[in-house]
C-alpha cells in the first residue's frame, strides 16, 4: 500500500498553537494588570498613611479688639446747703489809684494777741526780789534728820539735794529729790523737808510762788 505523506504545512502549526499563544498572551497582560493594579494601590495607600500621619496644626487668626474707655460717670449734683445770713458783709472798696511811697514805712497791721495759757505749766518764780527764808533756819530743820540705819549700817554719807515750790501762804509743795544717795536717806530727807515753813518770796511786794531748793546733809561721826 502506498503510504501517504504525513508532512503538514507550517501554515497547520501556527493555527493549531495560535489558541495557546493567545491565551497565555492574555494571562501575562491579565498577571501585568493586576501586578500594575497592587502597585499603584500600595503607593495611594502610603500616601494616604503618610498624610494621616503628618501633625494637622491649625492656625487662627487672632482679631485684636480695641476696648472703648468709658466716660466716667457724670458728677453728682450737690445739694445746696443753706446758709444762714444773719451776718451781711459789705463790700469794701479798694483804691488801687493811692500812690505808694518808697521811702514811707509801711503800716503793718498789729499781731494777733497771744491767748493765755489758762493751766500754765510754770506758774512760779525762779528767782524774784525777795526769797523765800525758812523759818528756824537750816541747823533746826536738819536735827530733824533721823539717819536710817540700813544707810548708816552700809556707811552712806553725803549730799541730799530736795527741790520744791514754796507757795504764796510759805508751805512747801511738791517737793522731788533732784540728787541722792540711796540707803533710805533720800526719803528720810523728802519727810523733814515736807514738815518745813518759808516767809513766801515776795515780788514787787505780793507774795508769790517760787521755786526753792535745800541741801540735807548726812555725815557719820566717829
Amino acid at each position: 500500500m502506498p503510504q501517504k505523506n504525513s508532512r503538514k504545512k507550517p501554515e497547520a502549526d501556527l493555527r493549531k498553537y495560535y489558541t495557546l499563544f493567545w491565551e497565555v498572551g492574555m494571562i501575562v497582560a491579565l498577571l501585568l494588570f493586576i501586578v500594575a493594579m497592587k502597585v499603584d494601590f500600595r503607593s495611594e495607600q502610603e500616601e494616604v498613611n503618610l498624610i494621616q500621619e503628618q501633625e494637622v496644626v491649625e492656625m487662627e487668626e487672632v482679631i485684636q479688639t480695641q476696648q472703648q474707655e468709658q466716660p466716667p460717670p457724670p458728677p453728682k449734683p450737690q445739694v445746696p446747703v443753706e446758709v444762714p445770713n444773719d451776718e451781711i458783709i459789705e463790700d469794701q472798696e479798694i483804691n488801687l489809684d493811692a500812690d505808694l511811697s518808697l521811702n514811707e514805712p509801711l503800716e503793718m497791721p498789729p499781731p494777733p494777741a497771744a491767748e493765755e495759757e489758762e493751766d500754765s505749766e510754770e506758774d512760779f518764780f525762779v528767782a524774784v526780789e525777795q526769797m523765800p527764808e525758812l523759818i528756824g533756819g537750816l541747823a533746826e530743820l536738819q536735827g530733824k534728820i533721823n539717819y536710817p540705819e540700813r544707810a548708816r549700817r552700809a556707811g552712806i554719807e553725803g549730799r541730799v539735794i530736795v527741790q520744791f515750790i514754796v507757795t504764796e501762804d510759805g508751805s512747801v509743795e511738791d517737793p522731788k529729790v533732784i540728787r541722792g544717795i540711796g540707803g533710805g536717806c533720800d526719803e528720810e530727807a523728802l519727810r523733814v523737808v515736807r514738815q518745813a515753813k518759808f516767809k513766801p518770796g515776795r515780788q514787787r511786794g505780793n507774795p508769790v510762788r517760787v521755786q526753792y531748793s535745800l541741801p540735807i546733809i548726812y555725815r557719820l561721826q566717829n
